[in-house]
Protein backbone atom coordinates (compact mmCIF):
# COMPACT_ATOMS: atom_id res chain seq x y z
CA UNK A 1 0.00 0.00 0.00
CA UNK A 2 2.96 2.68 0.76
CA UNK A 3 4.19 1.19 -2.07
CA UNK A 4 1.38 2.25 -4.24
CA UNK A 5 0.85 5.29 -2.77
CA UNK A 6 4.06 6.81 -2.73
CA UNK A 7 3.38 5.87 -6.60
CA UNK A 8 0.89 7.89 -7.27
CA UNK A 9 2.75 10.71 -5.42
CA UNK A 10 5.32 10.30 -7.38
CA UNK A 11 3.40 10.97 -10.91
CA UNK A 12 1.20 13.87 -9.42
CA UNK A 13 4.53 15.64 -8.89
CA UNK A 14 7.15 14.66 -11.36
CA UNK A 15 6.85 18.11 -12.30
CA UNK A 16 8.42 19.38 -9.34
CA UNK A 17 10.34 16.44 -8.17
CA UNK A 18 12.54 15.83 -11.38
CA UNK A 19 15.09 18.09 -10.05
CA UNK A 20 14.99 16.90 -6.80
CA UNK A 21 15.26 12.96 -7.48
CA UNK A 22 17.79 13.30 -10.04
CA UNK A 23 21.09 13.52 -7.52
CA UNK A 24 22.36 11.02 -5.13
CA UNK A 25 22.07 13.53 -1.86
CA UNK A 26 18.26 13.66 -3.47
CA UNK A 27 17.08 9.90 -2.67
CA UNK A 28 17.13 10.87 1.24
CA UNK A 29 13.37 11.05 1.87
CA UNK A 30 11.61 14.01 3.97
CA UNK A 31 8.18 15.08 4.91
CA UNK A 32 5.96 15.80 2.37
CA UNK A 33 2.52 17.22 2.27
CA UNK A 34 -1.04 15.33 2.66
CA UNK A 35 1.24 12.45 3.51
CA UNK A 36 -0.63 9.35 4.62
CA UNK A 37 2.49 6.89 4.71
CA UNK A 38 6.11 6.35 6.44
CA UNK A 39 8.31 7.77 4.73
CA UNK A 40 10.84 6.24 2.46
CA UNK A 41 13.22 3.98 5.15
CA UNK A 42 16.87 4.21 4.99
CA UNK A 43 17.69 1.72 7.60
CA UNK A 44 17.13 -1.69 7.90
CA UNK A 45 15.35 -1.03 11.45
CA UNK A 46 12.98 1.33 9.87
CA UNK A 47 12.02 -1.42 7.08
CA UNK A 48 11.34 -3.95 9.67
CA UNK A 49 8.58 -1.28 11.92
CA UNK A 50 7.04 -1.08 8.50
CA UNK A 51 7.11 -4.54 7.71
CA UNK A 52 5.57 -4.90 10.96
CA UNK A 53 2.90 -2.12 10.30
CA UNK A 54 1.86 -3.65 7.40
CA UNK A 55 1.39 -6.93 8.92
CA UNK A 56 -0.86 -5.35 11.71
CA UNK A 57 -2.87 -4.14 9.50
CA UNK A 58 -3.95 -7.83 8.33
CA UNK A 59 -5.91 -8.14 11.59
CA UNK A 60 -6.90 -4.23 12.12
CA UNK A 61 -8.50 -3.81 8.63
CA UNK A 62 -10.74 -7.25 9.17
CA UNK A 63 -11.41 -6.57 12.83
CA UNK A 64 -13.23 -3.04 11.84
CA UNK A 65 -15.14 -4.33 9.11
CA UNK A 66 -16.39 -7.28 11.23
CA UNK A 67 -17.24 -4.84 14.12
CA UNK A 68 -19.01 -2.43 11.50
CA UNK A 69 -20.80 -5.24 10.22
CA UNK A 70 -22.40 -6.29 13.63
CA UNK A 71 -22.83 -3.08 14.55
CA UNK A 72 -25.21 -2.43 11.09
CA UNK A 73 -26.90 -5.51 11.78
CA UNK A 74 -27.77 -4.54 15.24
CA UNK A 75 -29.26 -1.38 14.55
CA UNK A 76 -31.44 -2.87 11.48
CA UNK A 77 -32.04 -6.06 12.92
CA UNK A 78 -32.54 -5.38 16.32
CA UNK A 79 -34.09 -1.80 16.25
CA UNK A 80 -37.31 -1.36 18.05
CA UNK A 81 -40.03 -1.00 14.98
CA UNK A 82 -38.43 -4.54 13.61
CA UNK A 83 -38.03 -6.07 16.81
CA UNK A 84 -40.88 -4.83 19.70
CA UNK A 85 -40.16 -7.75 21.75
CA UNK A 86 -36.70 -7.80 22.96
CA UNK A 87 -34.80 -11.09 23.57
CA UNK A 88 -33.96 -12.19 26.74
CA UNK A 89 -30.83 -14.21 26.18
CA UNK A 90 -28.41 -13.85 28.81
CA UNK A 91 -26.13 -16.50 27.81
CA UNK A 92 -24.46 -18.37 24.91
CA UNK A 93 -21.12 -20.24 25.74
CA UNK A 94 -20.36 -20.34 22.25
CA UNK A 95 -20.70 -16.59 21.84
CA UNK A 96 -18.41 -16.36 24.62
CA UNK A 97 -15.59 -18.87 24.24
CA UNK A 98 -15.66 -16.92 20.66
CA UNK A 99 -15.23 -13.74 21.86
CA UNK A 100 -12.49 -14.72 24.19
CA UNK A 101 -10.39 -17.07 22.63
CA UNK A 102 -10.43 -15.03 19.27
CA UNK A 103 -8.99 -11.56 20.81
CA UNK A 104 -6.58 -13.78 22.68
CA UNK A 105 -5.40 -15.76 19.40
CA UNK A 106 -4.74 -11.88 17.65
CA UNK A 107 -2.96 -10.72 20.42
CA UNK A 108 0.00 -13.57 20.44
CA UNK A 109 0.13 -13.00 16.49
CA UNK A 110 1.02 -9.36 17.52
CA UNK A 111 2.66 -9.73 20.42
CA UNK A 112 5.32 -12.44 19.26
CA UNK A 113 6.55 -10.10 16.10
CA UNK A 114 6.29 -6.96 18.40
CA UNK A 115 8.66 -8.18 20.95
CA UNK A 116 11.09 -9.80 18.18
CA UNK A 117 11.09 -5.84 17.08
CA UNK A 118 11.18 -4.33 20.18
CA UNK A 119 13.98 -6.86 21.13
CA UNK A 120 15.90 -5.88 17.56
CA UNK A 121 15.17 -2.02 18.36
CA UNK A 122 17.56 -2.42 21.48
CA UNK A 123 19.92 -5.17 20.15
CA UNK A 124 22.48 -2.98 18.11
CA UNK A 125 23.56 -6.04 15.47
CA UNK A 126 27.44 -5.16 15.69
CA UNK A 127 29.58 -2.95 17.82
CA UNK A 128 29.34 1.03 16.63
CA UNK A 129 32.22 2.71 14.79
CA UNK A 130 30.92 6.35 15.58
CA UNK A 131 29.15 7.99 18.61
CA UNK A 132 27.90 10.96 18.38
CA UNK A 133 26.17 12.79 21.73
CA UNK A 134 22.96 14.62 20.82
CA UNK A 135 21.93 17.41 23.74
CA UNK A 136 18.48 18.67 23.41
CA UNK A 137 17.84 22.45 24.74
CA UNK A 138 15.20 24.93 24.04
CA UNK A 139 15.22 24.90 21.34
CA UNK A 140 18.42 23.36 19.09
CA UNK A 141 20.47 20.27 19.44
CA UNK A 142 24.27 20.19 20.49
CA UNK A 143 26.21 17.44 19.16
CA UNK A 144 29.16 16.12 20.21
CA UNK A 145 31.61 13.51 17.84
CA UNK A 146 33.05 11.37 20.07
CA UNK A 147 36.32 10.74 18.28
CA UNK A 148 40.21 10.76 18.81
CA UNK A 149 39.85 14.91 19.22
CA UNK A 150 36.64 15.62 20.33
CA UNK A 151 34.98 18.59 19.09
CA UNK A 152 31.11 19.62 19.50
CA UNK A 153 28.89 22.56 17.50
CA UNK A 154 25.15 23.37 17.62
CA UNK A 155 22.30 22.81 15.08
CA UNK A 156 19.52 25.32 15.42
CA UNK A 157 16.76 25.82 13.04
CA UNK A 158 18.23 27.83 9.78
CA UNK A 159 16.28 31.50 9.75
CA UNK A 160 14.83 32.72 5.70
CA UNK A 161 17.01 35.57 6.63
CA UNK A 162 20.54 33.17 6.73
CA UNK A 163 19.62 30.77 3.64
CA UNK A 164 21.22 33.03 0.90
CA UNK A 165 24.88 32.95 3.28
CA UNK A 166 24.21 29.40 4.07
CA UNK A 167 23.71 28.50 0.47
CA UNK A 168 20.87 26.83 0.81
CA UNK A 169 18.15 28.56 -0.85
CA UNK A 170 16.69 25.69 -2.81
CA UNK A 171 13.94 24.87 -0.41
CA UNK A 172 13.04 21.58 -2.32
CA UNK A 173 16.53 20.47 -0.52
CA UNK A 174 16.26 22.62 2.55
CA UNK A 175 12.66 23.04 3.54
CA UNK A 176 11.28 25.53 5.90
CA UNK A 177 11.01 24.33 9.31
CA UNK A 178 12.83 21.51 8.98
CA UNK A 179 16.32 22.79 7.61
CA UNK A 180 19.28 23.07 9.72
CA UNK A 181 22.21 25.96 9.93
CA UNK A 182 24.63 22.64 10.58
CA UNK A 183 23.32 18.87 10.24
CA UNK A 184 24.71 15.93 11.99
CA UNK A 185 26.89 14.21 9.15
CA UNK A 186 27.58 10.71 9.40
CA UNK A 187 28.91 7.99 6.80
CA UNK A 188 26.99 5.76 4.97
CA UNK A 189 26.23 2.10 5.72
CA UNK A 190 27.98 2.64 9.29
CA UNK A 191 27.32 1.72 12.62
CA UNK A 192 26.63 4.75 14.94
CA UNK A 193 25.87 5.11 17.87
CA UNK A 194 23.64 8.24 19.48
CA UNK A 195 24.09 9.06 23.40
CA UNK A 196 20.96 11.29 24.27
CA UNK A 197 20.41 13.69 27.05
CA UNK A 198 18.89 17.30 27.93
CA UNK A 199 20.05 20.79 29.68
CA UNK A 200 16.82 21.74 30.83
CA UNK A 201 13.14 20.09 29.92
CA UNK A 202 12.59 16.61 28.17
CA UNK A 203 13.23 16.56 24.18
CA UNK A 204 13.21 13.91 21.95
CA UNK A 205 15.29 12.67 19.11
CA UNK A 206 13.26 11.34 16.67
CA UNK A 207 14.02 10.82 12.67
CA UNK A 208 11.18 8.95 10.97
CA UNK A 209 13.04 7.61 7.41
CA UNK A 210 15.64 5.45 10.22
CA UNK A 211 13.15 3.92 12.43
CA UNK A 212 14.51 6.06 15.63
CA UNK A 213 12.58 7.86 18.48
CA UNK A 214 14.42 8.66 22.01
CA UNK A 215 13.61 11.05 24.70
CA UNK A 216 15.78 13.58 25.73
CA UNK A 217 15.86 13.36 29.65
CA UNK A 218 18.20 16.00 31.95
CA UNK A 219 20.34 14.72 34.09
CA UNK A 220 19.99 11.32 32.13
CA UNK A 221 21.40 9.50 29.07
CA UNK A 222 19.76 7.00 26.76
CA UNK A 223 21.26 5.56 23.97
CA UNK A 224 19.85 4.41 20.48
CA UNK A 225 21.70 3.94 17.18
CA UNK A 226 21.02 3.70 13.30
CA UNK A 227 22.94 2.44 10.12
CA UNK A 228 21.75 4.40 7.36
CA UNK A 229 22.45 2.72 4.00
CA UNK A 230 21.87 5.38 1.71
CA UNK A 231 23.70 8.86 1.09
CA UNK A 232 21.25 12.30 1.85
CA UNK A 233 19.58 14.39 3.87
CA UNK A 234 16.80 13.18 6.07
CA UNK A 235 14.84 15.56 8.65
CA UNK A 236 13.64 14.73 11.71
CA UNK A 237 12.00 16.96 14.85
CA UNK A 238 12.17 17.47 18.74
CA UNK A 239 8.80 14.63 19.57
CA UNK A 240 8.44 16.19 23.20
CA UNK A 241 6.34 19.05 24.15
CA UNK A 242 9.29 20.95 25.33
CA UNK A 243 7.89 24.59 25.34
CA UNK A 244 7.00 27.64 23.14
CA UNK A 245 9.53 26.81 20.43
CA UNK A 246 9.16 23.34 20.32
CA UNK A 247 7.60 22.89 16.41
CA UNK A 248 10.40 24.92 15.61
CA UNK A 249 13.33 22.14 16.81
CA UNK A 250 14.26 20.09 13.64
CA UNK A 251 16.89 17.54 12.97
CA UNK A 252 18.93 16.89 9.92
CA UNK A 253 21.01 14.66 9.05
CA UNK A 254 23.53 14.10 6.08
CA UNK A 255 24.60 10.55 5.39
CA UNK A 256 27.51 10.81 3.09
CA UNK A 257 30.32 8.78 1.42
CA UNK A 258 33.01 6.84 3.54
CA UNK A 259 35.28 9.21 1.78
CA UNK A 260 33.08 12.41 2.17
CA UNK A 261 33.68 11.81 6.23
CA UNK A 262 36.76 11.85 6.51
CA UNK A 263 37.23 15.01 4.64
CA UNK A 264 34.76 16.35 6.45
CA UNK A 265 35.37 15.43 10.06
CA UNK A 266 38.86 16.62 9.31
CA UNK A 267 38.34 20.29 8.84
CA UNK A 268 35.35 20.16 11.01
CA UNK A 269 37.30 19.31 14.02
CA UNK A 270 38.12 23.04 13.52
CA UNK A 271 35.54 24.57 11.28
CA UNK A 272 32.67 23.24 11.35
CA UNK A 273 30.92 25.74 8.97
CA UNK A 274 33.96 25.88 6.54
CA UNK A 275 33.83 21.66 6.80
CA UNK A 276 29.67 22.18 6.22
CA UNK A 277 30.59 24.87 2.77
CA UNK A 278 33.17 22.12 1.25
CA UNK A 279 31.09 19.15 1.57
CA UNK A 280 27.97 20.81 0.43
CA UNK A 281 29.99 22.45 -2.72
CA UNK A 282 31.24 18.52 -3.17
CA UNK A 283 28.29 17.08 -3.23
CA UNK A 284 26.74 19.42 -5.46
CA UNK A 285 29.54 18.94 -7.75
CA UNK A 286 29.06 15.24 -7.92
CA UNK A 287 25.34 15.87 -8.18
CA UNK A 288 25.92 18.02 -11.51
CA UNK A 289 27.73 15.24 -12.86
CA UNK A 290 25.20 12.52 -12.10
CA UNK A 291 22.65 15.12 -13.97
CA UNK A 292 24.60 15.34 -16.22
CA UNK A 293 25.13 11.41 -17.48
CA UNK A 294 21.54 11.23 -17.06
Amino acid sequence: MRKFLASAEFLAGAAASAVLFSSAAARADQPREWEVTFQAPATDMMRQIERFGNYTMWFIVPITILVLLLLLVCIVKFRASANPVPSKTSHNTLIEVIWTVGPVIVLLLIAIPSFQLLTAQYTPPEEAKLTVKATGNQWNWDYEYQVDKTFSFNSAILQDGDRAKAGKEDRALYPRLLAVDNELVVPVNTMTRVLITATDVIHSFAMPSFGIKMDAVPGRTNETWFKAEKEGLYYGQCSQLCGKDHAFMPIAIRVVSEAQFKTWLATAETDVPGANKALMAEIDGTNKVAAAGN
